[in-house]
């Protein structure tokens, strides 16, 4: 028996390790995107004060949304680079570039009109403190400008990443956040010359980071001979309806998987305010420390939509069935990992956000909840990662409706406010939609890899 085991685990481990080693770069890349908003809640709690950190808060909910639209429509790419990777038509893959590098620019432009003729209107009437409003809207409309150039950097991001290339876009974005920091303490302080811009500081900070990271992206990408054969029939006018559609078809559910998750979640703050200063609080710090390994995992699923996307293309059912049970494997042994850290640290870890013994209170309860919480979290990522990999994503996206829409929300509704078992509620109901949401994809994938055809080594 034990060698068995042993046996079974030997035939896996290449192929876990060929995973973490290309899933490593996209976790970093991940985890800079969400860092790009703490270091500017950061800069501001530090330099500008209370009503601007409001600001800042009020305007990241609101553009949380319309970021997540922007990225899962640009994660259309990957799937269908590596598939046609895994074909050998590198032609293909510049071709399928050009129509991304369209449909994101027009995205970027649509999201931004969204924000500007929706967003900055709708914000007088979410019942804010006009103050807190009065220094939010021209930060949001700073924002919103980056929004193009993020679409940019992100469609040559999907493009090397489809590929496997997946370093130069986490160097650019550490390197990105580094300055984007830089610049937001000199904006919103006034050093060196600077006038002090308070939080529009911070806005403009973040949009010349975005706008240089696309260029250096884009530039690496063209330069690079690494993609010399794929760039072959590259033209920024070969533009075709087909394969529009086909990146659409992807791209918009996946950006809609995204909406109905941030969407749920955000439900949720509504949920746990209602009951709450205190519990709303608790609940934000629980969350944030969650959403951290949400990314690492999401890094993961990334590295699992490439190599399923890999043997997808090339027919090699053999070689996918591995590929995704070890990043089913790596995501459990990761979230089991945070769940004891979040378990045993309980106490510990609120302290980094507040010094409110009672939020700390109730916010260590909640992440004993967040340690199973993680598990399913992980898993179901994965799954979408897998799926989206096999260009499945539309069966998914209904699963995520029902799960967060149908089960979670409704259960936390019920258990924290109708029976009154307050936030601690709330946080099984969403862990029971996270439940939902992870057997419901695994049960997806194995009927879809039956379909795919019959197993080969090679």
């Amino acid at each position: 028996m034990e060698g068995n085991v042993r046996q079974g685990f030997k035939s896996y481990k290449p192929y876990a390790l060929s995973t973490l080693v290309l899933a490593g770069p996209v976790v970093i890349s991940q985890l800079g995107q969400m860092l790009v908003q703490t270091a500017d809640s950061i800069v501001i709690g530090h330099f500008a004060g209370t009503i601007p950190l409001a600001a800042v808060s009020l305007v990241h909910s609101v553009f949380m949304i319309v970021m997540v639209i922007g990225i899962g429509i640009s994660y259309g790419l990957t799937p269908l680079i590596a598939q046609e990777n895994g074909r050998k038509n590198h032609a293909e893959c510049g071709v399928l570039l050009s129509n991304s590098l369209f449909i994101n620019i027009l995205s970027g432009f649509l999201l931004f009109c969204f924000v500007y003729f929706g967003s900055l209107a709708a914000i007088d009437h979410l019942g804010q403190d006009p103050a807190v409003v009065r220094v939010a809207k021209p930060y949001l409309f700073i924002l919103s400008l980056s929004i193009v150039p993020l679409m940019i950097f992100n469609t040559f991001k999907q493009f090397s990443e489809g590929l496997g290339y997946t370093k130069q876009a986490m160097n650019i974005t550490i390197w990105g956040n580094v300055l984007n920091v830089l610049l937001a303490i000199v904006f919103v302080k006034g050093l060196f010359g600077v006038a002090p811009m308070g939080i529009s500081g911070v806005g403009y900070a973040t949009l010349i980071d975005r706008c240089l990271m696309a260029v250096v992206m884009g530039t690496y990408v063209f330069r690079s001979i690494n993609f010399a054969r794929y760039l072959a029939k590259f033209n920024v006018w070969h533009v075709g309806w087909v394969r529009c559609v086909a990146l659409l078809k992807i791209g918009a559910p996946v950006a809609m998987q995204y909406v109905f998750e941030v969407g749920a979640f955000a439900a949720a703050a509504v949920i746990a305010g209602t009951i709450g200063a205190n519990e709303q609080a608790a609940h934000q710090v629980a969350i944030t420390l969650a959403a951290t390994t949400y990314m690492m995992a999401s890094g993961i699923a990334s590295a699992a939509t490439i190599k399923t996307g890999n043997s997808y293309g090339n027919r090699n059912v053999f070689r996918l069935r591995r590929f995704a049970a070890s990043s089913y494997l790596i995501v459990l042994v990761f979230m089991g990992l945070s769940a004891v850290l979040f378990t045993v640290f309980n106490q510990y870890l609120p302290w980094i956000f507040t010094r409110d013994t009672v939020v700390i209170g109730i916010a260590a309860q909640l992440l004993i909840i967040a340690g199973l919480f993680q598990l399913f979290d992980g898993t179901q990522v994965v799954g979408l990662g897998i799926l989206r990999g096999m260009g499945d994503v539309n069966i998914p996206t209904l699963i995520t409706f029902v799960a967060y829409w149908i089960v979670g929300l409704p259960a936390a509704y019920l258990l924290g406010i109708v029976l009154d078992i307050g936030v601690s509620g709330i946080w099984y109901g969403l862990t029971l939609g996270l439940l939902t949401s992870s057997v419901l994809l695994y049960v997806r994938y194995s009927r879809v890899v039956v379909r795919f055809g019959t197993p080969h080594h090679t």
